[in-house]
């Protein structure tokens, strides 16, 4: 591979339009984005022709077999990650996939096994993971400032958030609501923080009672008669190291906020609220709270595009990982059948990847 990375797009809706493409563009002469495909020929033309880039196709089956390409974005809607992602592993491309890794564990566990066959990069679109708040917490967890963490709570909150736009009330094509959406980004964030432990049981419940019935919008409109996912999920996950998260996401739930998303990390040397950050300690005979004076202000897709691109072209390892992708898959099916089954539900044994 040379010192420019070709790139193809897949999907052409907003967040390939509104986060990839621009971001892709800043980073210069080290990206040439030469095709995207959409199964919406329109969409497709009109994203190719918005941003000069040469190639449109309705398939990425047939952009693999008429283009040589170095990596590709995948942006469709979730169900349509894993086919994708294994047809760009085997024509040889590195892959960042937006979140989630997948419909199901075991997909996500294929493509995991796929890329490292490949050789290839697969990493997920989890752009929390950039922000300053989570790099500078981060390296105070590196350093043994919080200890061993051992419990954390996962917040993402919506008080009227059910999107009127795309297909995120589709269960068939999304696999679930603001769990599988905004809470799947929160988790990944402590997760992370916590060093991805390794999951063991999970217990769920799901809701939905607001949803499915019309009511005041603020992100749009939606379609009340056609909603099939849940609007809240809560649940309740353990790790075989003994550490656990609680756990709740709405997309419509009646709080205070309109729009709350954090983590919350309790360690036996601290502990720590990351959005916005700050750190509970007890020092010198005294309980303390640390604030940083100053976070620079980043773009967390434009961090997390520009850090992709770098790994592909350097051999880097991503921040976000394939193995990690199988076990945040593993909890999120976890807490849906456990929803459904009404009772615990134990993971899988050690991904092998």
């Amino acid at each position: 591979m040379g010192k420019t990375l070709r790139v193809g797009i897949i999907g052409a809706g907003g967040i390939a339009k509104h986060a990839h493409i621009p971001n892709y563009l800043k980073c210069g002469e080290k990206v040439e984005i030469v095709a995207v495909s959409d199964v919406v020929k329109e969409k497709a033309d009109q994203l190719a022709a918005e941003f000069n880039i040469p190639h449109a196709f309705t398939s990425f089956e047939e952009m693999f077999q008429t283009l040589n390409l170095d990596a590709v974005s995948i942006c469709t809607p979730n169900k349509f990650h894993y086919h994708a992602t294994i047809a760009a592993l085997n024509a040889g491309c590195h892959v960042l996939c937006e979140k989630p890794p997948a419909m199901t564990a075991k997909e996500a566990e294929e493509m995991a096994i796929a890329a490292d066959k490949a050789g290839k990069i697969l990493t997920y679109g989890f752009h929390y993971r950039h922000a300053p708040q989570v790099e500078v917490l981060k390296r105070f967890i590196d350093a043994g400032e919080l200890g061993d963490i051992y419990a954390a709570r996962v917040t993402a909150m919506r008080r009227r958030g059910i999107p009127g736009w795309g297909v995120f009330t589709n269960k068939e094509l999304q696999g679930g609501g603001p769990l599988i959406d905004i809470g799947v980004h929160m988790l990944d964030t402590a997760l992370y923080l916590m060093g991805y432990p390794e999951p063991d049981t999970v217990f769920g419940v799901t809701y939905q009672k607001l949803g499915n019935r019309k009511g005041v919008g603020l992100m749009g409109t939606w379609d009340w008669e056609n909603f099939s996912v849940e609007d809240m999920a809560r649940g309740m996950i353990t790790f075989k190291n003994g550490a656990s998260i609680l756990l709740e996401s709405a997309f419509a739930a009646n709080v205070e906020k309109a729009d709350e998303m954090n983590v919350t990390l309790m360690g036996d040397n601290g502990g720590a609220d990351v959005f916005p950050l700050k750190i509970y300690q007890e020092k010198h005979e005294s309980l303390i709270d640390l604030t940083p004076a100053y976070l620079p202000k980043r773009d967390y897709h434009e961090l997390e595009l520009s850090r992709f691109v770098d790994a592909c072209l350097d051999g880097t390892s991503p921040l976000s990982t394939a193995k990690q992708g199988v076990y945040l898959q593993q909890i999120i099916n976890g807490l849906y059948q456990s929803a459904a089954k009404g009772e615990a539900v134990k993971l899988g044994e050690h991904v092998q990847v």
